[in-house]
């Protein structure tokens, strides 16, 4: 089975991890992960961008340790590292998925 590596949580950075929500296409895959159950296959994200450039937008999300995603098959799905991202950086998400629905209330 394919695997892909993904930082533990003590290497993963708060730079790293900021400048991956810094950019509004991954921000709004953290937050759709954030509001969703589950795991999410790439395809099921409706983009404003190439395959290829959603690609590498999961890419850097999870070489930052924001998204864990695994094979199933040959879908790759995505989740969330929630708990790891609390643990590392106490209340980091809640304030981007805040900041993230008052920017979405205003436009």
């Amino acid at each position: 089975m394919r695997t892909l590596a993904h930082p533990s949580r003590d290497e993963m950075r708060l730079d790293t991890v900021l400048a991956a929500l810094a950019d509004p296409v991954r921000r709004t895959v953290a937050c759709k992960l954030n509001d969703a159950f589950g795991d999410h296959a790439c395809a099921t994200f409706e983009l404003p961008v190439s395959k290829s450039t959603a690609t590498y937008h999961f890419r850097t999300l999870r070489e930052a340790g924001v998204i864990r995603q695994e094979y199933e098959g040959t879908k790759i799905m995505n989740t969330l590292r929630k708990d790891d991202l609390d643990a590392r950086f106490p209340g980091l998400l809640d304030a981007v998925f805040a900041a993230q629905a008052i920017e979405r209330a205003e436009t």
